[in-house]
Parts: structure tokens; C-alpha cells; sequence
């Protein structure tokens, strides 16, 4: 059974940094994606990672703020988030897939986390 379970959101203030973390189980993937969605927006693309750890891709909304990362021993995808800034907060959801495809559409993805709240406090 496919499982990813995320944890670090919370509250911070802006201009501060957060990491959330997704750890995976179940079986291996060709990529790990994070996206975020705030109310009334449609599920926005955040970044992605394949599971080598060698290619990362980034939404245009935070090239150079954020950063994602895997610890292959731990099935463990990260989301470094640095310069928060208000319009960065939403619900931020971890997604899998063992497809390959368009790594900015949620539709590559077959598998997603519960979400999490990020919050950004001006």
C-alpha cells in the first residue's frame, strides 16, 4: 500500500523559512512532486524532484526560494521554504508518480498526501 505522509507545516512569519518533509513507502517512484493550493486557486505547482535526486523543477512563484531535496535512505522528499511570503501560504500537498510525464500538472500524479497548512503571517 502507497503511502505519503507530510509533516512541517505550520505558522511562520514572513520572511522565514520552513521545511516540510514527505515520507514515502510502498513502492518506488518515478518523481515526487510538491503543490499547494489557497482557497479559491486552483492547485498550483510548486516543484518536483525525480527519484534519483538529480533533476529538480520549480514553479515560477518560488525559483530561488524554495528548494527540494530526497534522502534516498529515508524514502524522504523535503521542501526547504526560505523568504516566506504571504501569497505562500496554502494547503501544500505531497504527490508521487511511477509514471512519466508533465511534472507541473497534478494529472501526472498518481498519489498525494493529506495536505498540509502553511500559513504566512505579514
Amino acid at each position: 500500500q502507497v503511502q505519503l505522509i507530510e509533516s512541517g507545516g505550520g505558522l511562520v512569519q514572513a520572511g522565514g523559512s520552513l521545511r516540510l518533509s514527505c515520507a514515502a513507502s510502498g513502492r518506488t517512484f518515478t518523481y515526487m512532486g510538491w503543490f499547494r493550493q489557497a482557497p479559491g486557486k486552483e492547485r498550483e505547482f510548486v516543484a518536483a524532484l525525480n527519484w534519483e535526486g538529480t533533476g529538480m523543477r520549480y514553479g515560477d512563484a518560488v525559483k530561488g526560494r524554495f528548494l527540494i531535496s530526497r534522502d534516498s535512505g529515508k524514502n524522504t522528499v523535503y521542501l526547504q521554504m526560505n523568504s516566506l511570503k504571504p501569497e505562500d501560504a496554502a494547503l501544500y500537498y505531497c504527490a508521487a508518480t511511477y509514471r512519466y510525464g508533465l511534472v507541473s500538472l497534478f494529472t501526472t500524479y498518481d498519489y498525494w498526501g493529506q495536505g498540509m497548512q502553511v500559513t504566512v503571517s505579514s
